[in-house]
């Protein structure tokens, strides 16, 4: 695949057309994707159960065509059956390293806050250097990689919920919700007409890239433009948040990174080298909300980091041309 945003475009306009055979209403869900695995991030996915998370990374995985592991998340997995460990063998009188089901292009952590911080952190290293480390051996993941986490917002019964610093190692969070009247039908309709989730690959969802490619589009989107007024207004933004007196935690510099990674994939996606300040409102609500902390008096009014950081994407002034 040549390096050009262009092509970027293409590789994103044949991974949202696999997408849209197995999930209806998913065309964020689909952006957010994209973005995280053309920016080398993670995403994390919340939503009610039976809305499509678990079956979005599926087909995406195999959309890709690259190796997909699922880590069920449970409160008695430990660090070990994540990233992996050492066996002895009696035969050779030798330790060998024995990856875990993190070791792969796609991970799905699913119900990622089902299982304790110590094993959440285990995920930290391989979200961060794309290693792990096993018993002192570190060990270096494939590329491209991506973790793909879900969680349901509702249940807290026997839950942990995700701590800000490794919240903030998910480059996107999407939030998924019930389909539309017209979107639920057309659901009922599939199934009705054999579609299975089970088997993806009869519903025509197949491989349509490679990781060869996967990396080149990586490269392109690092080349994308960005000019001096739109890196103000990036910072512009960030700063904002950290002022605003609804917030109690405001974005970090590694927030603001994201967002310039995530506006420049939203360029190479739409096929530009350059970015837009339209490309970074697009991106801000997937990359910055999750990463601010509402004042709890704030929150018992209805404030969300959602709601916070639209007031402030239509308060700052936006570059012009």
């Amino acid at each position: 695949m040549n390096d050009t945003p262009v092509s970027v475009r293409d590789l994103a306009g044949r991974l949202r057309d696999a997408l849209a055979r197995a999930i209806v209403d998913g065309d964020r869900t689909a952006f957010g994707l994209l973005v995280a695995l053309l920016t080398r991030g993670h995403v994390l996915i919340e939503g009610v159960p039976g809305t499509g998370k678990t079956l979005a990374v599926r087909a995406f995985a195999a959309a890709l065509g690259l190796e997909f592991r699922r880590i069920q998340f449970t409160p008695d997995l430990m660090p070990a059956d994540v990233i992996g460990t050492t066996v002895f063998n009696p035969q050779s009188a030798q330790f060998s390293v024995r990856p875990g089901p993190l070791v792969a292009h796609v991970v799905l952590a699913d119900e990622i806050n089902r299982t304790p911080p110590k094993t959440q952190a285990a995920l930290l290293e391989a979200m961060e250097e794309a290693r792990v480390t096993i018993d002192g051996t570190p060990l270096s993941l494939p590329q491209p990689f991506i973790v793909c986490a879900t969680q349901n917002p509702i249940e807290y019964e026997g839950t942990y919920p995700l701590p800000e610093a490794q919240l903030d190692r998910f480059m996107v969070k999407i939030q998924t919700g019930y389909p539309a009247q017209a979107q639920e039908l057309d659901l009922l309709a599939r199934v009705a007409q054999g579609f299975d989730a089970r088997a993806l690959d009869v519903g025509g969802i197949t491989a349509v890239t490679d990781a060869e490619a996967i990396v080149a589009a990586q490269r392109a989107v690092r080349a994308v433009h960005l000019a001096d007024d739109v890196r103000g207004y990036i910072y512009a933004l960030i700063a904002a948040t950290r002022a605003n007196a609804r917030l109690a935690l405001g974005a970090s510099p590694r927030a603001g990174v994201a967002l310039l990674l995530a506006a420049q994939a939203a360029a190479a996606i739409d096929g530009r080298d350059y970015v837009t300040p339209d490309d970074v409102k697009d991106v801000a609500p997937l990359v910055i909300a999750h990463r601010v902390i509402v004042q709890p008096d704030a929150e018992i009014e209805g404030a969300t980091g959602a709601s916070v950081l639209a007031d402030i994407l239509a308060s700052v002034p936006v570059p012009r041309a």
